[in-house]
């Protein structure tokens, strides 16, 4: 049987890392298993632990990744708008509170899908789940100063740290509340999404 490359057992890890990522956001670190888990990365179970020590481990990495992916997203929307930072916090806050986020939370922020696992599974989840709010609260700062700068205001790095800490916060509690209601009452998780977009939106 011949040996695998280490491009292809890298690929193969990207595979269960993508896979565990749509799984752990969808039903939660507990509610999957390894064995459905490397299926939907269309590999067998017992290569599992060629990649990682324990299921853990890989949501450790899930977590990692999926901060990753969103904080250069957040670069992404400061980029887009390089003389503006008011319209690239609107872009953020409009981009974030959308019904296609909420109706595909396997794909989505991991802020606000994978919130209650770091909650629950201690301090080692806790601290990648803080070190990716660390780099939010930091890139959306900088926003808020500039945004601040850019209109003749100027407040103190604690004044605009606390607006970027609600901010976000905000964004991810108003995703959470409108998932939570929106299959018995889509209109109202629509009117969540849409007073939370208007709120935030504000001068």
């Amino acid at each position: 049987m011949p040996r695998i490359t280490q491009e292809q057992k890298k690929l193969n890890r990207e595979k269960i890392v993508r896979a565990a990522g749509e799984g752990f956001r969808l039903r939660g670190v507990d509610g999957i298993g390894i064995e459905e888990l490397m299926k939907a990365a269309g590999m067998t179970h017992g290569g599992f632990y060629n990649h990682f020590s324990s299921k853990e481990d890989l949501a450790l990495e899930v977590y990692r990744q999926g901060f990753a992916d969103s904080l250069a997203a957040l670069a992404a929307v400061r980029g887009a708008h390089p003389r503006s930072a008011r319209a690239a916090l609107n872009d953020l806050v409009d981009g974030y509170l959308t019904a296609d986020h909420r109706d595909h939370p396997e794909t989505s922020c991991p802020s606000a899908a994978l919130a209650a696992d770091a909650g629950r599974h201690g301090a080692a989840f806790q601290a990648e789940y803080r070190r990716g709010l660390d780099g939010y609260f930091s890139g959306i700062t900088e926003m808020v100063l500039d945004r601040a700068r850019q209109s003749g205001a100027e407040p103190t790095p604690a004044e605009a740290r606390e607006q970027a800490v609600a901010l976000f916060c905000q964004m991810v509690g108003a995703m959470v509340v409108s998932r939570a209601v929106a299959e018995d009452d889509p209109a109202l998780s629509d009117e969540v999404l849409a007073a939370n977009r208007k709120q935030l939106k504000r001068p």
